[in-house]
């Protein structure tokens, strides 16, 4: 027994029908001819009733199904089919439902006339080739135009039946294209093109039958676009409404497809084939105004939003919509609002699509001729960067800005650290007619207004090294029972160190790890390696590693100074605990790099001696002895005291003079 009859046949219909079916709801799907079916395949809940049928035929199959509704989605110019399958429905009592395909867009440029005869009368008036697109069924009528034979080139199914019909008529050869669409904007052109046609004579066919990609080819090639308009004005359901409905009525879910599209910079030449490809089988697009107009399609539903709470709230309120993409400026992973989205949307396993798009940063950079690798790339656009202490300390930074002074500020900052010999490559309106790109000097650019939406970036050629600061609470580290260089001794330190973004360091008796991942924060283009030689303390780098996520620390298992033998040379060391060693370990540094920096913590008063032998053997240049004694603050009761830490000596060395 059917639930549901569906006389299909056309785009709406197989989707109705195929709707349906994958929610397990039976239905019988209508169509006048076996071509109809062709989007269509059979199955448990999918039956199909191929044949033209009469409305007394309806009646009896009606009669026989005694579905609980009856859904009209037959093509909106077969006017006599509905009329049919209406009456049908009244003489047996069914609910009737109209599914209406949506119409195209008003064209100003075209000619609209009620009828074929209409536009057959037109015509008569007119010179030049025709491409008549309507199909085979009224083509009969043409032939009452004068010279249809040689003005006429008419598009139709290409079914043996058909094409036999036509030739009947007086049209063949290349006055008879038999082609199955759907047809793209460029083909029909190319056909418009290809027999030199003035006119091309369509039906108000929508999205689904091709219409505005035959309007845009007309328009594009200078074509004059004869519009025959629909027979009846009827009231009814678009597709998005009905399923809606349908979801309703039989109490199912719908689980839309949900696409992140990065639309790059905003012109159609920078949307990538993937980006279009699901703009335009989409049902919805939602996006700020800008962004979804940039890749809607005529007729296509809209929502111009760019809440991720109110994006996500809507789509849940309307089930109707299959096909949604979320149309997002630049690429999806680049300061982005697509992260937002898909928390608000349940994350990917949600039926999430993400689709990449080409980045200001990778179209500016290729414009003008920078590589972009060892870029710092940031954004300030409606956030706060310290854009000045980037350009300082790297060659290149790469930054998107949010108004229309953003350039001028800067320059103005540049001038004021002494920095107005910076070049400034500025990027506006990226992608479009009226884009500007150019490169001047800071001090060039401080009274510059531009566009409020910009990019640019700052070229430094001598810049300065970066130091790294620090300061990670105790707590924030997980504890065992291996050693923990404290908080206070760890900042003094690491400030004696002087670390660089692209230091290489060692941190010998690494314990816990807390000096180790600092290093590695602060020298995130560089690489640390910590050296521990007990099991339960490697344990907890380990897991202090994957804490902080700084995957350029590599763990040594192992005693130095051995374990140091195979590593590369260091820039920085840090001794926390050398087991007796600590002579043995500085030889081996400054054997694989004279400059290298170290500092080292002592606690014992061996350790001190030691320490001070090391200094007076080698000389050093640079050398300080900071002894700290830390308190920290208990409560009791009502009262703080101060807790006295054990007291530290902190000793950095660099340059040796000699070796005695």
């Amino acid at each position: 027994m059917s639930e549901i009859i569906v006389f299909a046949g056309t785009t709406e219909g197989c989707d109705i029908s195929n709707f349906l079916a994958e929610h397990q709801i039976h239905v019988l799907a209508c169509v006048a001819t076996d071509y109809g079916s062709k989007s269509l395949k059979e199955n448990e809940y999918l039956k199909i009733h191929a044949g033209r049928l009469t409305e007394p035929e309806m009646e009896a199959l009606l009669n026989e199904k005694k579905p609980e509704m009856v859904l009209d989605a037959t093509h909106p110019y077969a006017a006599e089919v509905t009329e049919n399958i209406r009456t049908a429905c009244q003489n047996t009592g069914l609910e009737y439902r109209r599914v209406l395909r949506e119409a195209g867009a008003y064209q100003d440029q075209a000619v609209y006339v009620p009828d074929t005869q209409a536009a057959i009368e037109f015509l008569e008036g007119t010179e030049g080739n025709i491409l008549l697109t309507t199909g085979s069924k009224e083509l009969g009528k043409y032939t009452a135009l004068s010279d249809a034979g040689e003005r006429i080139y008419a598009r139709v199914l290409s079914l043996p039946s058909v094409m036999e019909t036509c030739k009947g008529y007086g049209f063949e050869g290349k006055h008879l294209i038999g082609m199955q669409g759907p047809f793209s904007m460029e083909l029909n052109a190319a056909m418009l093109r290809q027999f030199d046609c003035k006119y091309l004579v369509t039906k108000d066919t929508g999205k689904a039958g091709g219409f505005q990609e035959k309007i845009d080819a007309a328009l594009s090639c200078g074509t004059v676009p004869v519009i025959i308009g629909r027979p009846l004005k009827e009231e009814g359901l678009s597709v998005a409404e009905c399923r809606h409905m349908l979801a309703e009525y039989f109490g199912f879910t719908v689980k839309p497809h949900i696409t992140l599209l990065g639309i790059g910079m905003g012109s159609q030449e920078t949307l990538t084939v993937q980006g279009k490809k699901a703009a335009k089988s989409a049902d919805l697009i939602i996006g700020a105004k800008r962004m979804a107009d940039a890749v809607r399609e005529p007729g296509q539903a809209v929502v111009y939003e760019y809440r991720s709470d109110v994006i996500a709230d809507y789509i849940r309120n309307h089930p109707e919509y299959e096909k949604v993409v979320i149309a997002l400026s630049g690429d999806v992973g680049f300061y982005s609002g697509a992260r937002k989205l898909l928390t608000a949307l349940g994350g990917r396993e949600s039926n999430v699509e993400v689709i990449c798009g080409i980045s200001s940063v990778v179209y500016f950079m290729s414009e003008i001729g920078l590589s972009w690798d060892d870029a710092k790339i940031t954004s300030a656009h409606g956030k706060h960067c310290n854009l000045i202490s980037m350009i300082r300390h790297n060659q290149k930074v790469f930054s998107i800005l949010g108004t229309g002074t953003a350039v001028a500020e800067l320059a103005g900052k540049l001038v004021k650290y002494h920095m107005g010999e910076v070049l400034l490559y500025v990027g506006e309106n990226l992608s479009y007619p009226d884009e500007k790109i150019f490169v001047k000097k800071a001090e060039e650019l401080t009274n510059y207004e531009g566009q409020p939406l910009s990019v640019v970036c700052a070229f430094h050629e001598n810049p300065e090294p970066a130091l790294s600061t620090h300061g990670i609470p105790d707590e924030e580290f997980i504890r065992g029972k291996a050693p923990m260089t404290k908080e206070e001794v760890r900042s003094v330190s690491l400030s004696k160190l002087r670390l660089t973004e692209d230091s290489i360091c060692y941190d010998v008796g690494a314990g816990t790890g807390s000096v180790s991942v600092e290093m590695a924060l602060r020298a995130d283009q560089g690489q640390v390696f910590a050296i521990e030689k007990k099991e339960e303390a490697a344990a907890l780098l380990e897991e202090n590693k994957q804490k902080f996520a700084v995957d350029n620390l590599e763990i040594i298992k192992g005693e130095a100074p051995q374990a140091l033998e195979n590593l590369p040379a260091p820039t920085h060391a840090f001794i926390g605990g050398s087991s007796g060693n600590l002579k043995e370990i500085v030889a081996l540094l400054l054997g694989k790099n004279p400059q290298v920096r170290i500092v080292i913590n002592c606690i014992t008063l061996e350790t001190i001696s030691e320490a001070l032998d090391v200094l007076k053997e080698y000389d050093f240049q640079q050398r300080e002895v900071v002894q700290l004694a830390a308190s920290r603050s208990k409560e009791i009761s009502r009262y703080h005291l101060m807790m006295g830490e054990n007291p530290i000596y902190i000793i950095t060395c660099q340059n040796p003079k000699m070796r005695k």
